[in-house]
């Protein structure tokens, strides 16, 4: 017999093994990121910069799902290693465009590595991988709607 409380049993919740895994995997990325002198959450950001050179403040907050007062620290501290710069935008000084300095592009070829030595840390196969990774992203768009 179904008890009313079964949907309050931890084994029974969608948000905890997404937690916990999240929690264990950025724990594997610390020793990683340590050698290139960066947080996970400046690591992901820096993933944005890489890619796109420079962007908005708003813009990077909106891809990488952080608020403005999680973001702010976090620019400040990747702006004084060197690895950015921010300023504010000649069209519109409502925006803050952060850019990707030479150093920053440097800090490229060293992080280059880590997504290889992470896939070893999770041991999926590629079609798990894959399949894991399009049903997180199908979760965070139907959350985002």
């Amino acid at each position: 017999m179904s008890d009313k409380f079964d949907c309050l049993k931890i084994e029974n919740q969608l948000c905890f093994p997404l937690y916990a895994c999240s929690k264990e995997i950025i724990k594997r990325y610390k020793p990683f990121l340590d050698e290139i002198d960066l947080t996970y959450t400046q690591y992901i950001a820096m993933l944005i910069l890489w890619e796109e050179k420079k962007t908005t403040v708003k813009e990077l907050g909106t891809r990488l799902y952080l608020d403005s007062g999680t973001l702010t620290p976090l620019l400040k501290k990747l702006e004084a290693k060197g690895f950015i710069e921010r300023k504010r935008s000649d069209k519109d000084e409502r925006n803050l465009i952060v850019k990707l300095t030479n150093k920053g592009e440097e800090l490229k070829e060293q992080a280059v590595q880590i997504p290889d030595k992470m896939s070893c840390c999770v041991k999926l196969g590629k079609d798990e991988a894959r399949q894991l990774y399009s049903l997180l992203y199908r979760v965070l768009g139907l959350l985002s709607e």
